[in-house]
């Protein structure tokens, strides 16, 4: 089977994770149990979690002049993800400050840095996302670039997954361009006004759709009329905190190998259980033999 060919665009934080009992309530000062500095951001994460399920991977991004940015490439790098794309701005890199519980909650501020200068897309990085099967885009970078990146996938014919995260007003030319859109319930709301009751609501912006209810499982709706819910994988959960990016990028490296959605989603509920048993964000993103160890076709 060829390998599949992932081009990613997206944000490249570097996260500074804090571990305590409880997150802190507003004005609280509490003291954690453990503290951890990794290389996160959507866009890396989803780069570096399709590389290990077993992807052809190409980064586009940007990254500070700082030394987070020299320590962000290398390990996106050494991750086995292409990074020739990977742009580096004067300045800061994105910081993201991550909370996480002992239940493996978390709560996070980022502050975006480089990740905001990744406007006009040059004709390298274009012919990069043209020559993929698949394109990932999230919505930590500019809403302008992920529109750019989408048209020109779609205009390619190269398949165009959007993880609209964090969920905002997205433009009807980005809309029009998307194959699959995928978000968790609380995106789905601010996106479609609805949640778990109404999967479908989200059709109305996209032909197929998956919702992520986290420990309750992922529903998959298509303009076809399927309606599909796909139980969770169940582990120990010690930190959620990449869970979604390992999910959609085992989504669309399953999709783009020739899976049917459904066990395409399957496949991906299997990535997204296998990353929430080790702390940290990219630390954490499973290899393929951890997926396919977890994965229960139907």
């Amino acid at each position: 089977m060829p390998q599949t060919r992932v081009a990613v665009v997206g944000s490249a934080n570097m996260d500074l994770v804090a571990m305590a009992p409880a997150l802190p309530r507003l004005g609280e000062t509490m003291l954690g149990t453990d503290f951890m500095m990794v290389p996160g951001g959507k866009g890396a994460n989803q780069a570096v979690a399709a590389a290990r399920a077993g992807a052809s991977c190409s980064f586009l991004g940007a990254i500070g002049s700082d030394a987070f940015g020299v320590t962000l490439k290398a390990r996106i790098t050494a991750a086995g993800v292409d990074t020739s794309q990977l742009r580096v701005v004067y300045g800061t890199s994105g910081v993201a400050l991550v909370m996480v519980n002992a239940q493996g909650e978390n709560a996070i501020m980022v502050t975006p840095g480089a990740n905001d200068a990744l406007v006009g897309l040059t004709e390298d990085e274009l012919a990069t996302v043209c020559a993929a099967d698949v394109l990932v885009a999230q919505l930590e970078i500019p809403v302008s670039t992920v529109t750019a990146a989408a048209v020109a996938a779609r205009a390619a014919g190269t398949r165009v997954i959007l993880n609209a995260a964090p969920a905002r007003d997205l433009p009807p030319e980005l809309l029009a361009s998307v194959d699959l859109l995928v978000v968790n319930e609380g995106e789905a709301r601010t996106l479609a006004g609805r949640g778990r009751e109404e999967p479908r609501a989200l059709l109305d912006l996209t032909p197929r759709a998956v919702l992520t209810l986290g420990g309750e499982g992922a529903w998959y709706v298509d303009r076809d009329g399927a309606e599909v819910h796909v139980p969770a994988v169940r582990v120990d959960v010690v930190d959620s905190t990449a869970a979604g990016d390992a999910f959609t990028a085992a989504l669309a490296v399953g999709w783009g190998e020739g899976r049917d959605l459904i066990d395409a989603v399957r496949w991906a509920s299997a990535a997204g259980a296998a990353c929430v048993r080790k702390l940290g964000a990219s630390v954490a993103l499973p290899q393929r033999a951890e997926i396919d160890e977890l994965y229960a076709p139907a």
